[in-house]
């Protein structure tokens, strides 16, 4: 029962949901998730520390950033179902689509200078 409500408890903030189909499954780091969604630092580490709680993402520290992406086959059936009808649900959705339109974007830009600026704020 815990595992099932920390699945619907990171699934009902559109942010995190934004936060999660935006990662798919490459290698996204905050500092690209923080430009994409415009919040802060702290809001989308928190929003993916929640993401992570409930398997959906994984995440690795380099440095002094942190990297995601979608949980893959090693992930409990529970989350893998989950991401299926979360794509299944929002592929058509226009927020999903802009959103993955302005991550290939984000994704182009230098991402040590994007990190910087983002700390310099």
């Amino acid at each position: 029962m815990e595992y099932f409500l920390a699945i619907t408890r990171a699934l009902s903030d559109e942010n995190r949901v934004r936060a999660l189909l935006a990662v798919g499954d490459r290698e996204v780091c905050v500092c690209q998730l923080i430009e994409l969604l415009q919040l802060a630092p702290s809001t989308v580490s928190k929003h993916m520390t929640i993401l992570r709680q409930a398997k959906l993402v994984h995440g690795q520290k380099r440095g002094r950033w942190m990297y995601y992406r979608q949980a893959g086959a090693d992930a409990p059936v529970e989350a893998r179902s989950a991401l299926e009808w979360i794509h299944a649900s929002l592929s058509s959705s226009a927020r999903i689509h802009e959103d993955r339109r302005r991550l290939a974007a984000i994704l182009e830009l230098d991402r040590g200078e994007l990190c910087r600026s983002q700390n310099a704020r």
